[in-house]
């Protein structure tokens, strides 16, 4: 929607009652809510006829004779809305944290079985907006507005009521004020939605603004960008600054004529009723009573409106929540695979064969889920266990599909992929993974210590088994350095570490988890020459007995492989060993030879350089 558009202020159904299920367990919950709101509100209404009834036998007589058990039953009734309200609210709030709390769960735990599809065309920001904002605002809909709701509509009702059985006439002088006082409420409120869309826009961009600032801090400082930062930034706060103004004095015309209007019944319901007093046509105390109703009542006016308005804006919040939890992954497990062998958080890990490592390529033809170009056609290829891959390419050529497809992360569109002889779709997701250990060219750790990270591997692993698998790929001398080694803290996302100790640590971490496939994608391509070192021992160390992907940027780490794949625009052009591919002088021959001619001119510019220093 265009910025200055104002969104229709029209209820539509759609997935409100798709959120039933959610509250469901809390059903009693909201049932004791509503009930003790409406004998809250049923309390309020009485308080003006406790009022009148004080007024026409107490004051106006000047007696006081039964003015205790008058004063008991006052007491009694305000004891009562204490210990309603109290409960009402502790209801609400309980329900409001509890259906929050569900909705981020089931959010949380549906986006975990999700495929990559799903991430790739969806910004983190989106994602976590849907988990966070829009739960959290659904809970408060279904507890605090539902409470409300109940409060206000039993006050309106029962209020107009009691004021008809008691003159009709004067009744409808102030209820005439109501039909006024509903068409104000949703015109302002058309007003303060668009200016309330408008501000969350501007809010957005700031968070933006914040992001971008903190996360790219230092490409900030290294292009001296500050002053155009903040210059964005201010524009952004002062338009957030702009619509926040008007939305305010909106808001105060608004109120101010609502109370008006309430001011307006005020003023009849006294000439009206004065009239009646003055020819004693009407007690003071129906006089008074009629005067707390006529003020009183336009409350609840003004709050139904808002409450539409905002079920209005809140319905975004529940269509996307439900779209996220009906989203269907493009990689799921059969009914059969998962009463088998279970799901992703219910695994049936008894009934989990051994994985060999034998994969297979089987005719598949494979395009992303959003694109309309086959990046693989009919593709064979034989891996036997044990079998070293390695795939190579221009950036950008493509080179993670096979990959992506070995892990099942996509499936084939054609064609199938078999592991051990068995089509990969026949056993269950979680089986794969368990068995496969995947190293990025971006190692990510989570926040913890370095012993949590490496736990994740495995975490029925014994000391021993952490410190033999750190030590096999050379990440001990890492975790020596570190001042309270195991126990050291890696930072948000594992940035207290250089890339190339976090890359050591995740290796040590794959290798703990003991894997049957290994699967390095570029792991050795954004570190030092003596990181590079390291994790060539670690990488052969960890291939050794098992069939292992190996997605390179440097060639000549990849000299031993059994098979080499070349692919360009997404598609394998060319396949063989070393030897094969050199001979046939084609992509990988060029390939190598340009990467060979790089190397050995930065080798002598580098020698060079030594020399002018040495001198």
């Amino acid at each position: 929607m265009n910025q200055s558009q104002a969104p229709s202020v029209r209820l539509k159904w759609f997935g409100i009652p798709k959120l039933l299920p959610y509250l469901k367990p809390y059903r009693k919950n909201l049932i004791y809510m509503m009930l003790l709101g409406a004998l809250g509100s049923v309390i309020d209404i009485s308080i003006p006829l406790f009022q009148r009834y004080a007024i026409n036998n107490y004051i106006t007589k000047g007696v006081t004779h039964g003015i205790l058990w008058f004063a008991l039953l006052y007491a009694l009734a305000l004891s009562i809305q204490v210990l309603a309200n109290f409960f009402c609210f502790y209801h609400s709030g309980k329900t409001e944290m509890y259906v929050g709390r569900d909705m981020k769960r089931m959010s949380f735990n549906h986006l975990q079985t999700l495929s990559f599809s799903y991430f790739s065309q969806n910004s983190v920001g989106y994602i976590h907006a849907r988990v966070m904002s829009d739960t959290s605002r659904i809970g408060s809909l279904v507890s605090w507005t539902l409470m409300d709701g109940i409060w206000n509509l039993f006050f309106l009702l029962g209020g107009a009521v009691i004021m008809l059985s008691i003159n009709a006439k004067l009744a409808l002088l102030v209820l005439v004020i109501i039909p006024v006082a509903t068409l104000l409420s949703v015109y302002f409120q058309r007003k303060l939605v668009d200016y309330n869309r408008r501000i969350r826009e501007s809010n957005s961009r700031i968070t933006g603004n914040f992001n971008e600032g903190i996360t790219g801090a230092k490409t900030v400082k290294t292009l001296v960008v500050e002053e155009k930062m903040q210059g964005t930034f201010d524009a952004d706060a002062a338009e957030m600054k702009r619509v926040s103004v008007r939305q305010a004095h909106f808001r105060a015309s608004f109120n101010a004529l609502i109370s008006f209007a309430a001011s307006c019944a005020l003023a009849l319901v006294l000439w009206r009723g004065g009239l009646l007093t003055a020819s004693q046509a009407m007690e003071i105390g129906t006089l008074s009573a009629f005067m707390s109703y006529a003020l009183n009542l336009m409350e609840p006016v003004r709050w139904l409106v808002s409450a539409l308005s905002e079920l209005v804006a809140a319905q975004v919040n529940i269509e996307r929540f439900v779209s996220l939890i009906e989203t269907k992954s493009d990689v799921s497990d059969t009914p059969e695979v998962i009463q088998k062998y279970g799901d992703t958080f219910h695994p049936k890990k008894e009934n989990w064969e051994s994985l060999h490592g034998d994969i297979e390529f089987d005719d598949v033809t494979f395009r992303y889920p959003d694109g309309d170009v086959d990046v693989l056609s009919h593709f064979n290829l034989k891996v036997p266990q044990g079998t070293t891959v390695a795939i190579v390419g221009e950036t950008g050529a493509g080179k993670s599909t096979l990959v992506n497809l070995v892990c099942r992360f996509y499936e084939p569109t054609a064609g199938q992929i078999k592991i051990d002889g068995r089509d990969a779709r026949e056993r269950s997701q979680l089986w794969l993974h368990s068995n496969i250990g995947y190293v990025l060219q971006t190692p990510h750790l989570f926040s913890g210590t370095v012993l949590e990270n490496l736990l994740y591997g495995n975490p029925n692993a014994t000391m021993e088994q952490v410190e033999e698998a750190v030590k096999a790929v050379c990440a001990d001398r890492v975790i020596a350095r570190m001042d309270k080694g195991y126990e050291s803290h890696v930072g948000e996302g594992g940035d207290l570490l250089s890339t190339g100790e976090k890359q050591l640590i995740s290796f040590a971490r794959a290798l703990l988890a003991d894997p049957r496939i290994f699967v390095l994608d570029e792991a050795t391509s954004s570190v030092d020459a003596v990181t590079e070192a390291y994790l060539q021992t670690a990488t052969k160390r960890m291939m050794e007995g098992r069939t292992s992907f190996v997605v390179a940027h440097r060639l000549s780490t990849i000299q031993s492989a059994d098979v080499i794949l070349v692919v360009h625009d997404g598609k394998i052009i060319e396949q063989g060993t070393h030897s094969e591919l050199m001979e046939q002088k084609g992509a990988y021959y060029r390939l190598y030879t340009r990467q060979y001619t790089e190397e050995m001119t930065a080798s002598l510019y580098e020698e060079l350089g030594n020399l002018r220093t040495s001198e």
